[in-house]
């Protein structure tokens, strides 16, 4: 049955709608289950919550330590291995024997009749010294005498046999040089008329010296062979054996003189020194042709004058007897002027021995008057600020453990120690440090810039504590800054400066530093995320602006690198009068750098000053191309001529005998 719908009704249900759609249209801002709940009489209805942002990452201790940026490290050394190699393919004679079909002569050099090759040789591959090199015919032996080059070539060819069942070991260098000499100048070197002569004796004495220059002679030993009653090719083999130790041995020498045995950069992360190239085949080249090869090793040392005076340092040490006098002064002792203690005598006693001819003489009557009396008076004080002066040290005349350690010194065999490592580490330095240079000495904690035609301008520095070690490396001084930013490198960000920020993040901005973003946008230090630059996902740069409380003072002296050391004033001056002065991250501090400013660039002090006047930040470019050593020597020669010692603030000394025994032991030189 179908249903109609009624007048009245459907006017009802029409006015229903109508109302449902002026609800729907007025709560068109409502969810549509809001919607539904109102007409239904629904749940409850759930208004929307706003979004809540993730919280922020807590800077806390735990997070500033577990992104700490490490120091460098030291290594455990990994010394050049010795190389196997052979020289078989100088077995073959590259061509016939000329001597043999002029007229079936022998070579008379090892007792063995030349041979023949039996191949075909291409004309290139000619022996340059060979007898078939020389022009012209040749009537005979007689009276044609053979040059002593041709009968050493002919020799080495007759012996040619020996060298396919022979293999040496040498450095991966000093192996290629060998071959490539060889190949190129197939004579013998070091044999003379069958058996060692008169070039090896020479040879040898200077290889047994080495000792002289800081080396190791176990590293080029090298001995004659025992030639009695061997057959003949028992003999070539062992005169070939010889022949090419001989020259493996000089070349080892070469290269150990020029560049050093230890390569730096493989000691530890502070080491940043390139090492130099060596033309080992040119050197071969040298030693085949000079008359006195013993002569020719010896002028491949350095000729520095620092060199020089090193070597003159290490054997007037081993000439002097085990006796050399001594003074003991009792540890702990502590003199201040005005008080009595036995130890004066024996302060006395070494500066006797140990200070300066002019010192003494400048206090003579003090010294020939002076009976032994145990009060340490003014006149005693005044004696011993002048050593302190002299040595290097705070002239406070206070006698501690500074002074005592500079009186007492240290033994023959220490100095010995110190002088060889002086000398291996000037191998990893250019020859010729430059007429103008500034030589930063690290563990004597003094800055010396020289010009020739003047003295020498000396003064003490501050370096790196040793958890801020200061590199040693060398570069070129650029630029000189007045009235400087301190740029504060990333590793003292975190290490240091997190931790104030961690209590307050505005604490940048309220110590006179500037904050940028990378791309060099100022920001409020409090509105960086601190946590994001401690884990490295975030990186901002910060300096300080220019002002007495700078860190670097007034001027700072660049030599751009990739360590971000430099030379700088700074306003913590009590700290060189210290005598142990390793206090900085790093940068070098200078007690007088207005002097220093005004050296490297040529100009007066009263120049500097006036640029540091402005009170603006600016800067000039020094000219000159002057060097600059960041070094690192417990022995050097001091500007007075005499050489310092100075005690191992890094322990780098420890370190590099530990390279030197590890080199011995790759060398199979090391004492078992």
């Amino acid at each position: 049955m179908r249903h109609t719908l009624q007048p009245a009704r459907f006017l009802s249900t029409l006015l229903a709608s109508a109302a449902i759609a002026s609800l729907t249209l007025t709560a068109s801002v409502q969810p549509a289950d809001a919607f539904l709940d109102r007409i239904f009489g629904g749940r409850p209805v759930d208004e929307p919550q706003p979004v809540q942002p993730a919280p922020a990452p807590v800077l806390d201790k735990a997070v500033i330590a577990a992104n700490k940026v490490s120091a460098p490290k030291y290594y455990t050394y990994k010394a050049d291995q010795l190389a196997a190699f052979s020289l078989k393919a100088l077995a073959v004679s590259p061509q016939p024997a000329a001597a043999q079909t002029a007229g079936g002569a022998t070579s008379g050099e090892t007792g063995t009749a030349l041979t023949v090759s039996a191949q075909p040789v291409a004309p290139q591959a000619v022996a340059p010294h060979s007898v078939a090199d020389q022009t012209g015919s040749i009537a005979s032996p007689a009276v044609q005498p053979e040059p002593a080059e041709d009968k050493a070539a002919l020799a080495f060819d007759a012996a040619r046999p020996a060298f396919a069942a022979l293999s040496f070991k040498a450095l991966p260098e000093v192996a290629k040089a060998v071959e490539t000499f060889y190949a190129q100048e197939p004579r013998f070197v070091w044999v003379e008329n069958g058996a060692p002569g008169a070039r090896f004796a020479a040879l040898k004495s200077e290889l047994e010296r080495a000792g002289d220059f800081g080396l190791d002679p176990a590293d080029y030993r090298v001995e004659a062979p025992a030639l009695t009653g061997l057959e003949p090719a028992a003999r070539d083999a062992a005169l070939v054996d010889f022949e090419v130790k001989a020259s493996i041995a000089a070349l080892t020498y070469v290269l150990d003189a020029r560049r050093g045995r230890v390569d730096p950069n493989r000691i530890s992360g502070y080491h940043d020194l390139p090492r130099h190239k060596v033309d080992l085949t040119a050197e071969a080249k040298g030693l085949a042709a000079a008359a006195d090869a013993g002569q020719y090793l010896r002028s491949r040392q350095l000729a520095s004058p620092q060199f020089t005076a090193l070597v003159e340092e290490l054997a007037r040490l081993k000439r002097e007897t085990a006796d050399t006098p001594q003074v003991v002064i009792a540890a702990g002792t502590l003199l201040k002027p005005g008080k009595s203690s036995p130890e004066v005598k024996n302060v006395v006693a070494a500066i006797r021995l140990r200070g300066s001819a002019a010192l003494l003489e400048a206090h003579k009557d003090l010294l020939d008057t002076y009976m032994g009396e145990e009060l340490y008076s003014d006149a005693i004080a005044g004696l011993v600020k002048a050593y302190q002066a002299e040595a290097g040290l705070n002239a406070d005349g206070v006698v501690g453990a500074g002074t005592i350690q500079a009186l007492t010194g240290e033994s023959n065999a220490s100095k010995i120690a110190k002088v060889e490592l002086a000398l291996e580490r000037m191998r990893w330095l250019p020859e010729n440090l430059g007429e103008r240079r500034v030589f930063i000495n690290q563990p004597a904690f003094t800055v010396a810039y020289f010009e020739p035609g003047k003295a020498p301008l000396e003064m003490r520095a501050v370096i790196g504590k040793k958890s801020n070690q200061t590199n040693f490396f060398y570069d070129t001084i650029e630029t000189v800054e007045y009235n400087p930013y301190w740029g504060v490198p990333y590793s003292i960000i975190v290490n240091e400066k997190l931790s104030k920020l961690q209590q307050d993040p505005a604490w940048l901005d309220k110590a006179g530093y500037e904050v940028t973003t990378a791309s060099g946008k100022p920001v409020s230090s409090a509105s960086v995320d601190w946590h994001a630059v401690a884990t490295g996902k975030m990186r901002v740069n910060v300096r300080q602006r220019p002002g007495d409380d700078n860190a670097l003072g007034e001027l700072k002296i660049l030599f751009p690198n990739k360590h971000a050391i430099y030379m700088h004033d700074t306003p913590s001056r009590s700290l060189f009068k210290k005598d142990m002065r390793a206090f900085s991250h790093g940068c070098v501090r200078l007690a007088d750098p207005r002097a220093m400013a005004a050296a490297v660039l040529g100009k007066t002090e009263a120049h500097v000053a006036s640029r540091i006047a402005t009170g603006k930040n600016n800067s000039e470019d020094v000219a000159g191309n002057i060097p600059v050593y960041i070094a690192y020597f417990t022995a050097w020669p001091q500007t007075d001529g005499s050489i310092g010692y100075f005690g191992d603030v890094y322990d780098r000394d420890a370190y590099l005998q530990k390279a030197l025994e590890a080199t011995r032991k790759a060398r199979g030189t090391a004492e078992s």
